[in-house]
C-alpha cells in the first residue's frame, strides 16, 4: 500500500504535467498504482474492508479461551476439531486486535535519584561450578542508585543472618550509607505488609538504625521501581559466571569483589559515564559509617555429644573431651565458629559455609592414637554416691560401662534416687538389679517404689499380698 507521502507526491507531479510513466519510474511503483491515485485525486489512504477469518467464530473463541485457561494453542486445536479453517497466526492476530487475552502495554516510567538518596538490594538464584560440581547459589546484589556502583556476593542460602552479613560488607565496600535501602518485599526483611505499608522485622529495623538507613519496599509487581539492582543480574550471569569455575566460597566471593572493582571503573553506555567517577560525587553525600561496626553473629545453645563434638547446621565441630555432656554457647560469625564453655575456655573453628555433614576436629582435642588420658578424678556425682552409700560402688562401676545414657546423666539420676528414697528399699532394689545385670535406672526406680509401697504403706491388719 502506498503511503500518504507517496500519494501526495504523485498528485503534485501530475499537476506539474509529468507523465504517469515518468512518475512510476521516479517513485519505483507501477503505472497502475499511479493511475488509481490520479483517478481518486485524494491523498487519504483507502479504508480496508477485509473480512477476518476468525470473526464468525468470535463467540466460540471466547468460550474456548475461558475453558482452556487462556492457552491459544488449545483454543486453535479445538476450533480445528470443530471444523474451522484458519491458521494459528490468524487466531492470535484476531485475539490481539480485539483484546482477547492481551492487555494493552503501559509505558515504563523513569526514576531519578539524588546522590546518597537510595541503595537498592535484591537476590537472584544462579548456577555455577563450585569445588568441581555444579550447584545453585543465591546472588545478593546492592547498587547505589545515583552512581550505579555495584557490589555482590554469593551464598549457599540467604537468611536473615546472611542478609546482615552482606549489607555490612556492602556498606563497608561503598564506605558510606544512603538514606534508604529499597528491597523487593523479601520475607528476610518484611514482617508484614508490602509497598508503602511494609513493616520490617524488628531485628532488621534495628540493624538499619545502627547504620542510619531505613528499609523501604516497592509495590508488588512493580519491578521497575527496583530496576537499578534488577538490571545487573543478567550481566553477572552472562559475564562474571560464564565460563568460570571456583574452588571455594572464599575464592568465589573474593573474585566477585575484584570483578566489581573492574566493572565499576569501566564506561557504561546506558548512563554515559563511569560509575567510579559518579561515585566520587555521591560519596560526599553518603552518611559516614559508625565508628565501631559490631561483627554479625548468631548465638546457639548446644550440648556436647558423647564423641566430643558440637553439631551446627549438620556439621560437627570438636571440643576438648572433658566438655562431654556439658552445655556450651556457640557463636556463629561469617568466618568462625566460637564454642564457649565459660568465660575462660573457648574453642574457635573455621566456619563451613553450608551443610556438608563434615566433622571438623582440632588436633589438640584428641590424644595420640593408642593412648588415652586417664581421668584425674571420678565424676563428682560418683564420689557423692559412694560416700553416701558405699554398697553401691560395684553397681556404679557397672552403670558407667553398660548404661545406655550418657555417664553424667546416669550418675545424676542415680544420685537423685539415693537422695530421695529410703536406704533399705534402695539397696535391696540395687542388689536385685545388679544380680540380673539391670542398669535401666527408670526400671530401677519402679523397683524401689514397689519395695517402698510394700514396706512403708501397709494397712493395719493387712498382709503383704493385699
Amino acid at each position: 500500500m502506498l503511503s500518504q507521502a507517496q500519494r501526495t507526491t504523485i498528485l503534485e507531479l501530475n499537476t506539474q504535467g509529468v507523465s504517469k510513466r515518468e512518475i512510476a519510474r521516479v517513485l519505483g511503483i507501477s503505472r497502475v498504482a499511479v493511475r488509481k491515485v490520479v483517478r481518486s485525486n485524494s491523498t487519504a489512504l483507502p479504508e480496508l474492508h477485509r473480512t477476518e477469518k476468525a470473526e464468525p467464530y468470535r463467540q466460540q473463541i471466547l468460550e474456548l479461551f475461558d475453558r482452556c485457561k487462556g492457552n491459544l494453542v488449545r483454543v486453535h486445536e479445538d476450533l480445528m476439531a470443530a471444523g474451522a479453517e484458519m491458521s494459528y497466526q490468524a487466531l492470535t492476530a484476531f485475539c490481539r486486535r480485539h483484546g482477547i487475552g492481551y492487555a494493552p502495554p503501559t509505558p515504563a516510567g523513569q526514576y531519578e535519584f539524588a546522590p546518597g538518596e537510595e541503595m537498592q538490594h535484591d537476590t537472584s538464584p544462579h548456577e555455577l561450578e563450585l569445588s568441581g560440581r555444579k550447584r545453585k547459589v543465591q546472588t545478593a546484589s546492592a547498587v547505589l542508585c545515583y552512581s550505579r556502583m555495584l557490589f555482590f556476593q554469593c551464598y549457599p542460602n540467604f537468611r536473615r543472618f546472611d542478609c546482615k552479613v552482606f549489607l555490612t560488607e556492602g556498606l563497608r565496600y561503598f564506605g558510606g550509607v544512603t538514606t534508604r535501602t529499597m528491597i523487593d518485599n523479601t520475607h528476610v526483611v518484611v514482617l508484614r505488609g508490602s509497598g508503602r505499608d511494609m513493616v520490617p522485622v524488628p531485628e532488621m529495623a534495628a540493624f538499619g538504625e545502627r547504620f542510619g538507613f531505613q528499609f523501604v519496599a516497592h509495590s508488588i509487581e512493580n519491578a521497575n521501581r527496583s530496576g537499578r539492582v534488577e538490571r545487573p543480574f543478567s550481566f553477572i550471569e552472562g559475564n562474571f559466571l560464564a565460563g568460570r569455575t571456583f574452588s571455594s566460597w572464599e575464592d568465589l566471593n573474593q573474585r566477585a569483589r575484584e570483578w566489581c572493582d573492574k566493572v565499576n571503573s569501566t564506561y557504561k553506555k546506558h548512563i554515559r559515564a563511569v560509575p567510579r567517577e559518579l561515585f566520587a560525587v555521591e560519596r560526599l553525600h553518603l552518611k559516614p559509617l559508625p565508628s565501631w561496626i559490631p561483627e554479625v553473629y548468631r548465638l546457639h545453645q548446644r550440648l556436647v555429644d558423647i564423641e566430643g563434638y558440637v553439631a551446627l547446621n549438620s556439621n560437627r565441630y570438636s571440643v576438648p573431651v572433658d566438655w562431654i555432656g556439658r552445655r556450651v554457647e556457640v557463636r556463629e560469625t561469617k568466618d568462625k565458629i566460637e564454642i564457649q564453655l565459660d568465660a575462660r575456655r573457648m574453642v574457635t573453628h573455621r566456619r563451613i559455609a553450608e551443610a556438608e555433614h563434615q566433622r571438623v576436629m582440632l588436633a589438640e582435642h584428641r590424644p595420640p592414637r593408642g593412648q588415652r588420658d586417664a581421668r584425674p578424678d571420678p565424676h563428682p556425682e560418683e564420689k557423692t554416691i559412694v560416700a553416701a552409700a558405699p554398697e553401691l560402688a560395684d553397681y556404679v562401676a557397672g552403670l558407667k560401662q553398660r548404661s545406655r545414657k550418657a555417664v553424667t546423666f546416669a550418675l545424676r539420676q542415680l544420685l537423685r534416687l539415693v537422695r530421695e528414697y529410703p536406704r533399705e528399699p534402695l539397696l535391696g532394689a540395687v542388689r536385685e538389679a545388679g544380680r540380673y545385670g539391670l542398669y535401666d535406672l527408670d526400671r530401677l526406680e519402679r523397683m524401689i517404689l514397689r519395695r517402698v509401697t510394700r514396706e512403708y504403706f501397709l494397712l493395719d491388719g493387712g498382709s503383704d499380698d493385699d
